[in-house]
């Protein structure tokens, strides 16, 4: 590392290189935090989790029991251990709260003032954060298995909403009405995602192992329909093309939006050109996937090569997306893992599941190694802290000057 700032310093390289090179060893490195936690709160199985974009600062999570949480991640101590406050919570006696399960909760991308959460109680609530009560809500005509708002969207304010129908409906939070119906699919779509390069693209994945790109702002219907035998993707070809053997329950697009990752039923990831639909052909191997609900994975922004964390039973799995080669397993949880949401500030990881449990997975860093000595230390006697101290002492150079 040291070879790589002294090299920033002389200008043989660009300050954004070393970034990435620092950001690359980081994400290589998360493992399961010993010394963070956040405040248990939750009672139940947690579905979803999200990460305010505004401040880097506040989690947002939505349980099985229709509860909503907030914890706030600022370390306000600055010691190199911490376990992150709840901040508010919507819990069981909030006459607004969800009454069954929540499925997907989501941040306002532009302010904390305001959030969004979804569930099988067939309603999609707008919450004002700072009295933790609901603006306005939407009823459908099924269960809500996922919703998600752009995060790069300046000429729209559009929710796409993926139901237990074969319909994808588009809400205008501005207007207060849905706007639009996207049909193609024939059975649920799990899962809805907006692409984060144009903020008029989506992503569906459907029960019906279809994987839809849609232009919202065509009339006509799919933009294109993916085909895992990269056959012909035109919305005519809707009837025959199937983008995975069983269902589709999970879509991610990368951060520059050139690609998108698909999950299915079929123990398969996929990943596909957005421009042309094309399948890259990236043999990821087996990826187990029992989930019958919207799978939400994670990629990472700012590495080379950049990393997909797939949940998958009750283990995280890391991939490169370049290779489709495996890079590390993340076991923690004690049951099926529902989402994981990266921290694009401090290159954590965070996972919740079945098993009530939000874990945060950190980047080894020195700050995290000197705790750890210093806390093996503090476990001996003094005398045992002394030899250690002279050990360390004794690696120091040990010359004397001529006037000595």
């Amino acid at each position: 590392m040291l070879r790589f700032v002294t090299a920033r310093e002389i200008g043989s390289i660009l300050p954004s290189y070393l970034v990435k090179v620092e950001t690359t060893r980081r994400i290589f490195s998360v493992e399961l935090s010993t010394h963070f936690d956040v405040q248990k709160i939750h009672d139940a199985a947690i579905n979803s989790l999200d990460i305010d974009l505004v401040e880097d600062r506040y989690l947002l999570s939505g349980a099985g029991n229709g509860t909503i949480v907030i914890h706030d991640l600022h370390n306000i101590t600055g010691l190199p251990h911490c376990t992150y406050p709840e901040v508010c919570h919507v819990g069981r006696g909030n006459r607004n709260r969800h009454k069954y399960s929540v499925e997907t909760v989501q941040w306002y991308p532009l302010d904390t003032g305001m959030f969004v959460s979804s569930g099988m109680d067939k309603l999609l609530k707008v919450w004002d954060t700072n009295t933790m009560r609901t603006a306005d809500e939407f009823e459908f005509s099924a269960g809500i298995y996922t919703h998600h708002m752009s995060s790069t969207a300046t000429q729209h304010c559009l929710v796409a909403v993926a139901t237990g129908s074969s319909k994808v409906k588009l809400l205008d939070l501005k207007s207060g009405s849905a706007t639009h119906t996207l049909r193609g699919h024939r059975q649920t779509v799990f899962s809805a995602m907006w692409s984060t390069r144009d903020e008029f693209i989506l992503a569906t994945g459907s029960r019906d192992s279809k994987v839809m790109l849609w232009d919202v702002r065509c009339a006509k219907g799919a933009m294109m329909v993916l085909d895992q035998h990269n056959g012909d993707t035109s919305a005519g070809s809707n009837s025959v093309n199937t983008a995975h053997s069983g269902h589709v329950n999970g879509v991610c697009f990368t951060p520059d939006g050139l690609h998108v990752v698909t999950f299915g039923t079929d123990h398969t990831l996929r990943i596909w050109s957005t421009a042309t639909g094309q399948n890259t052909m990236v043999n990821f191997g087996r990826v187990t996937n029992e989930s019958k609900r919207s799978v939400k994975m994670t990629i990472s922004g700012g590495s080379k090569p950049q990393l997909v964390f797939v949940p998958s039973v009750s283990d995280i799995l890391i991939y490169d997306l370049v290779s489709g080669t495996k890079v590390s397993t993340l076991r923690g949880h004690y049951n099926q893992v529902n989402c994981c949401t990266f921290h694009r500030a401090y290159h954590d990881l965070y996972s919740c599941g079945n098993d009530r449990n939000i874990l945060i997975w950190k980047p080894l860093l020195d700050t995290t190694l000197a705790y750890d000595e210093f806390l093996h230390n503090g476990s001996k006697s003094k005398e045992d802290r002394t030899n250690s101290f002279v050990r360390r002492i004794g690696t120091a150079d040990s010359w004397s000057s001529d006037e000595d």
